[in-house]
């Protein structure tokens, strides 16, 4: 991140009936087709007047011809799954495995995903979900900046990465007062400064005005300029989403200093907003 205190830091076979020598068929054919028609046609008549919505019959079978749901818009709502199997996310932004580790329970996604593994470009996403097992919907977009040296697994303090992975969102705070409607925690203070400059000799005027923790190798529930790194200190920390200041971060995440404020004013912690960053496809 930018510098600042402790930075960078199948069916059955069909059987014909027999019948009797002289063509006429058994009496038990006869029961058992009559039985048939009358299964049919009740059948017919639970198809025609089954209420939209109510479950299916014991055994029936359901369409899962791609599409098959796309005209009922409550289908995700309900935690049903459509084939597709992004669920709204775009192709190619995560792998199945990454997808995996997003909370069941998180209805806010920031998803920030990396040009290259060794870029500092990325791109930024804030993604909603009415209810857990829903589609996810794009509510913005936004350019972004990561760390000079794009991402890693296994950071280490003062590699210039950004940690790769999914991480929950749960405090925020910025040397201005919190916007208006802010839900998550904030605490204002003045020692939300950046000093120096950055990677690439910009200045870090106002990168702090605006944060969010990111819950790498911090406690939550306190400010995000807690010094605790409950990984140890040689993993780094206190890697926030904060205000872009022109250039590559030393891990952090950079945003538009409008995005920063929208996020804000959006994130919830009732929906348990959670971060997924790294390169394409991670």
């Amino acid at each position: 991140m930018s510098k600042h205190r402790r930075a960078g830091s199948g069916r059955s076979p069909r059987g014909r009936a027999r019948t009797r020598q002289h063509g006429r068929p058994s009496r038990a054919v006869v029961l058992l087709a009559t039985a048939g028609l009358v299964l049919f046609g009740a059948g017919w008549v639970h198809a025609l007047y089954e209420p939209p919505g109510a479950p299916a019959a014991p055994g029936a079978r359901t369409d899962s011809r791609p599409g098959a749901h796309a005209a009922d818009p409550g289908h995700a709502a309900r935690g049903g799954r459509r084939p597709d199997a992004l669920h709204g996310l775009p192709a190619g932004a995560l792998s199945e495995t990454t997808r995996a580790r997003i909370p069941a329970e998180a209805r806010q996604l920031v998803l920030v995903t990396g040009r290259a593994k060794n870029s500092s470009e990325s791109t930024a996403g804030l993604y909603t979900r009415p209810a857990p097992g829903a589609d996810w919907v794009r509510a913005a977009q936004w350019p972004a900046r990561n760390g000079a040296k794009g991402w890693s697994t296994d950071r280490a303090y003062g590699d210039l990465t950004s940690p790769q992975g999914v991480f929950s969102l749960s405090d925020a705070g910025g040397r201005l007062s919190a916007p208006s409607g802010t839900r998550l925690p904030y605490d204002q203070d003045p020692a939300f400064v950046a000093t120096g400059l950055g990677v690439n000799g910009e200045s870090l005027a106002g990168s702090f005005d605006y944060v969010v923790a990111i819950d790498y190798n911090r406690r939550q529930g306190v400010s995000p300029l807690d010094p605790v790194m409950p990984d140890g200190e040689g993993r780094g920390g206190n890697i926030w989403l904060h205000v872009d200041h022109d250039g590559p971060s030393h891990g952090c995440v950079g945003l538009p200093k409008a995005a920063m404020k929208q996020l804000l004013e959006t994130l919830d912690p009732s929906a348990h907003p959670v971060i997924a960053m790294g390169p394409a496809g991670f």
